[in-house]
């Protein structure tokens, strides 16, 4: 059972160099949350599983704290996600740069991180 968001875009402030920091750029984040969510899916109640909308919350949040490095941010909103939901078993999250500044024709650049919960 997975809870998915699936490319949110948010404009934030990442990157090592100053006019990635200055003028921002587009980011496409998306994750997967593995929870039990047979009550919710019995009661058709949102206390038995977690919510997207506070899911999307937290990413919004640790998007908006500038950082170099999107393996930063990710470490941030992967332990987020753990705190904000004890229910959850693993979290696999991939965050996407839109058009990059390396000089490259591409769609994007970004990282990917699945963790499970220790």
């Amino acid at each position: 059972m997975k809870i998915i968001l699936d490319s949110v875009r948010i404009y934030a402030y990442h990157g090592v160099m100053p006019q990635e920091t200055k003028i921002g750029a587009y980011f496409t984040v998306s994750a997967e949350l593995d929870t039990d969510f047979s009550r919710a899916m019995a009661t058709d109640e949102l206390d038995g599983t977690v919510s997207y909308a506070d899911v999307f919350n937290v990413i919004k949040t640790e998007m908006a704290t500038p950082s170099k490095l999107l393996e930063h941010v990710g470490g941030r909103i992967v332990t987020a996600l753990f705190s904000s939901f004890p229910t959850v078993t693993r979290v696999k999250v991939r965050i996407m740069k839109e058009n990059p500044p390396m000089g490259a024709d591409c769609k994007g650049a970004g990282i990917e991180i699945e963790e499970t919960r220790k």
